[in-house]
């Protein structure tokens, strides 16, 4: 990242940067854990595998992963006039869970122009109709008498694949998945955990790490770029999560050994610290969340963030700043680049620990 000249950490110039194009991954690694790890610790940059993760953690570490599944949300629907257009489907309009058998749901479209309330669209020999169009950007759509989403994404959904990585196939669409991913639910994966394969978790239960699930569906409040010229203007929009008892029972113990909590993504850290009381305990049960983390933030929870080389001017960048500090980001994105990693959903990792004054305000 490259500060611009009078800005600061709450400005969101100061989370650009100029990414070669040969550093995007377009393609996953040919095999899940081999994927590069960059640890970032005390000011050093130590470059890894993903596969010696097991390694690094110590035994009774407590490491948190988000069990989401992707769905089938892209669309590619017809108007009844003529034309085509493309659509996304976020979540039931009702209800902030996956509901395959809900009739209405918030999308977005494009070209957005064509998607006036009232306008008519075929999805292979489904129909549904625009009902809505809200003020900051998505439609809301009714589907016709007995027709079933759920039905209608198998048929003829698509995974949403990032569109910087190109059409997908069977294949993709199957590394865009974790080897965990379990509740139905989201429209962009949890990137940190693509790396994850059997052979990793084996060697993490045999070092002692706990490994406690919960799911946060990842959906526009995680991906929709950010807003206005400092961060402070921008809006989340809300996502819903679900912690178990167990998982928090789990949680609690360590913190109460001095044990570590990894996050394993930035989706995994915003689910347990939208969680967490005051005492640093988290909260079981279903709640959604409009946390958006910065520079500042007291973080409650999370110990390490097990994270992906994140886009510039995203929301994700700014929280990865908030975690392990400004500065220390800056260096390790610049680190990173000079070293060949792959940046985004198919790219590389790195591992970060908590900056001890990151409960400070940075200006």
């Amino acid at each position: 990242m490259t500060t611009a000249q009078g800005s600061g950490p709450r400005d969101v110039a100061a989370y650009d940067y100029v990414l070669p194009d040969h550093a995007i991954a377009r393609a996953p690694a040919a095999q899940r854990d081999a994927s590069r790890l960059l640890v970032v610790a005390n000011a050093s940059f130590d470059d890894r595998r993903f596969a010696e993760l097991p390694a690094l953690l110590q035994p009774g570490d407590v490491l948190a992963i988000n069990e989401t599944q992707v769905v089938r949300a892209r669309l590619r629907a017809r108007l009844e006039t003529g034309g085509a257009v493309e659509l996304l489907l976020l979540r039931p309009r009702a209800r902030a869970g996956y509901d395959p058998l809900a009739r209405e749901w918030l999308v977005l479209g494009r070209p957005a122009r064509k998607l006036r309330a009232g306008t008519r669209l075929l999805v292979g020999e489904f129909g549904l109709s625009v009902v809505e169009v809200l003020a900051d950007g998505p439609r809301v759509v009714r589907f016709d008498d007995g027709v079933d989403a759920g039905t209608l994404m198998e048929r003829h959904g698509e995974v949403p694949l990032p569109p910087y990585v190109g059409a997908g196939d069977a294949a993709r669409d199957a590394r865009y998945q974790t080897v965990f991913a379990r509740v139905p639910g989201s429209v962009a994966a949890p990137t940190a955990s693509l790396h994850f394969t059997e052979a990793v978790f084996a060697a993490l239960r045999s070092r002692g790490v706990v490994i406690a699930p919960l799911v946060l569906d990842v959906g526009m409040g995680t991906f929709r770029p950010m807003q206005g010229p400092t961060i402070d203007q921008h809006v989340m929009h809300a996502e819903r999560y679900a912690i178990p008892v167990a998982t928090a029972a789990a949680l609690a113990a360590a913190r109460a050994e001095g044990r570590r909590i990894v996050a394993a993504g930035t989706t995994v850290l915003r689910a347990l610290e939208a969680a967490a009381r005051a005492d640093g305990t988290v909260q079981s049960g279903e709640a959604e969340t409009e946390l958006f983390v910065t520079p500042g933030f007291p973080f409650r929870v999370v110990d390490l963030l097990l994270t992906n080389f994140h886009l510039p001017r995203s929301t994700l960048l700014v929280l990865v700043a908030a975690f392990a500090g400004y500065p220390l980001v800056r260096e390790a994105y610049r680190t990173a680049i000079e070293r060949g990693y792959r940046f985004f959903s198919f790219g590389d990792a790195m591992l970060l620990a908590r900056d001890p004054l990151s409960a400070r305000p940075l200006v």
